[in-house]
Parts: C-alpha cells; sequence; structure tokens
C-alpha cells in the first residue's frame, strides 16, 4: 500500500471516522481537505437497498443540477441535415452524422455525451460494443433520444445528468466541483438526492438508502447521515 503524503495525512485528520455528517458539514469539509492544483470534481456515492440485476428494482434517472456540474460538457448531436443548425444553436460542440458514425466506428469517443434522434438510433445498435461501455449510447430514457435536439442539448450544458445503480448497488455521480461554494455543493447533492427518493422502486423493502459518502477526485471520502434524504 501506498504511503500517505503529509497532505493526504492532514486530509484524514480532519475526518472523523464515527461521525454521521450533515450535508452542510461535509460539503465545508470536502473544500477544506482537498488539495489539488487542479478543480477537482466532487463525488457523491449513494448505497441503496436494492437489488439491480432484478427490473423492477432498477434505480436510473436524470436529475438537473441547478448550479451545473462545473463542467464543459462535449456533445455530440447525430442529427440528420435538417436538425443540423437546432443542434448547432442549442451549443453542440459537434454536429453531424455518418462522418461521426465513421469516427466512432474507429474508436473516436472524444465526447462526453451523445444526443441523437429516434430515426438514427437503427444506425447506432451497431456501435454499442464501442458506445455501451463508456455509457454513452443514447438513450429515451436520459432524454438523449429525441426530436427536440435544441432542448436536449440546452439541458446537457446547463448541467443535466443520468445516473443508474451499478451492480453492487450504488449510486456515483459527479455534482460540481471544489472551486463550488459549499452552499452550492449542497443544493446540487439535495437535488440528486430528492431525485433518488423520487425514484424509490415499489418493489425495494427494507431500508432503500443505506449510506451516502461524498468526496472529491483525490480526497478521502466523508460518511453522510443517511437521514440527510429524508
Amino acid at each position: 500500500m501506498a504511503k500517505l503524503t503529509k497532505k493526504q495525512k492532514d486530509a484524514h485528520a480532519k475526518i472523523d471516522k464515527n461521525k454521521l455528517y450533515s450535508l452542510e458539514e461535509a460539503s465545508a469539509l470536502i473544500k477544506e481537505i482537498t488539495n489539488t492544483k487542479f478543480d477537482a470534481s466532487v463525488d457523491v456515492a449513494v448505497r441503496l437497498g436494492v437489488d439491480p440485476r432484478k427490473a423492477n428494482q432498477m434505480v436510473r434517472g436524470v436529475v438537473t443540477l441547478p448550479h451545473g456540474t462545473g463542467k464543459d460538457v462535449k456533445v455530440l448531436a447525430l442529427v440528420t441535415p435538417d436538425k443540423e443548425a437546432e443542434a448547432k444553436e442549442a451549443g453542440a460542440d459537434y454536429v453531424g452524422l455518418d462522418e461521426y458514425l465513421d469516427k466512432i466506428k474507429s474508436g473516436w469517443t472524444d465526447v462526453d455525451v451523445i444526443i441523437t434522434m429516434p430515426s438514427v438510433m437503427g444506425k447506432l445498435g451497431p456501435l454499442g460494443r464501442v458506445l455501451g461501455p463508456r455509457g454513452l449510447m443514447p438513450n429515451p430514457k436520459t432524454g438523449t433520444v429525441t426530436m427536440d435536439i435544441a432542448k436536449a442539448v440546452s439541458e446537457v450544458k446547463a448541467g443535466k445528468i443520468d445516473f443508474k445503480v451499478d451492480k453492487t448497488g450504488i449510486v456515483h455521480a459527479a455534482i460540481g466541483k471544489v472551486s463550488f461554494s459549499e452552499d452550492k455543493i449542497a443544493d446540487n447533492a439535495k437535488e440528486l438526492f430528492d431525485t433518488l427518493m423520487k425514484l424509490k422502486p415499489t418493489a425495494a423493502k427494507g431500508v432503500y438508502v443505506k449510506s451516502i459518502y461524498l468526496s472529491s477526485t483525490m480526497s478521502p471520502s466523508v460518511q453522510l447521515d443517511p437521514k440527510v434524504v429524508a
């Protein structure tokens, strides 16, 4: 195991491992213990009491963070020519169709989100092997397969993220940057938590939110009191 640096030791020392922090306390503490030279992401991990292997307990959704993600999200709009102007005006970074499909076939995936139209999905099917593992395959459930291209692009650029419980029952999401004020970090986290509560499967029994941890890209994690979502 690698030795901790002095800064890492100082960060760990500021966390009470036996305490469940409030969201406000955790948001302030994450800012205090992050010492990166870059603007680190603030991440949340929520362990849910669901069995993701069962279709009726899958938790997946989208949320628009009130203060955005702090990240310049690169959007590729795979659209027919009649929708290109709409996509460009809404702020898509890359707009087109066949030329980008060819680039993806060659391994190009230098984007964060792909938005497309229902009529184009048939062409994307064969690219699932490339896009799927990277979380880039458009999906109607996340609003990335739509005829309202302008709205979809604008929402993603404004801070809309999608999330999905993994096979271990945990939802991971980036909810901002360390440069955000603690109030903005807390606001974004609350929006995600509220959305998760609305998505609680009726088939899920027992405790729904088992644990919540807040961390930044290179900081130790801070455990929140699960009651913050109540």
